[in-house]
């Protein structure tokens, strides 16, 4: 019983914040360190609680730290901020081995379709309704940034369902 509350928790806590985490990241271009703590410190407490095995929970781990080495080494390039990286580490976290690859898949496609649709919006006049909101204008600038913590949500909202944290109700 504890394993199956634990189990529903952890994966509405996760795609809860994964749905806060995008509105942010939309709104603000940020991806704050502490909610990434938080769903770190969540995860220690709800894995075992929810009957993964330990040695699942070291592959996960092991996986979240390969995800945070090659996010690094994007964000060095300036190919994605540093907090895409630590999302999608700590997303690697929470999804284990066997979904973090079709999580990196979905996040590339959920964030080249963004990626297009920002581009077309970006050569559109802007309505002077929407060109009052800051965040609206740095969506809406060329050359600006892509928030793909939105595409990162995506797919953890599409990929979370398939895993361990599937609710199940209580």
């Amino acid at each position: 019983m504890i394993s199956s509350v634990a189990s529903s928790l952890g994966g509405l806590l996760f795609a809860g914040t994964a749905i806060y985490l995008a509105l942010v990241d939309l709104t603000t271009m940020t991806i704050r360190n502490t909610v990434v703590v938080m769903l770190l410190v969540a995860y220690a407490v709800l894995a075992p609680l929810s009957g993964i095995p330990l040695q699942d929970i070291a592959l996960s781990t092991a996986m979240a730290v390969g995800t945070l080495v090659i996010g690094i080494a994007c964000f060095s390039y300036g190919w994605i901020g540093g907090g895409d990286a630590k999302l999608a580490a700590v997303a690697a976290l929470w999804l284990g081995v066997s979904h973090t690859f079709d999580f990196l898949l979905c996040t590339a496609l959920f964030g080249g379709g963004l990626t297009l649709v920002l581009l077309f919006f970006r050569t559109l006049i802007m309505p002077a309704s929407l060109a009052a909101m800051p965040w609206i204008q740095r969506l809406h600038a060329k050359g600006g940034g892509i928030p793909y913590g939105v595409a990162m949500a995506a797919a953890v909202l599409a990929i979370l369902p398939k895993t361990h944290w599937a609710f199940t109700g209580f």
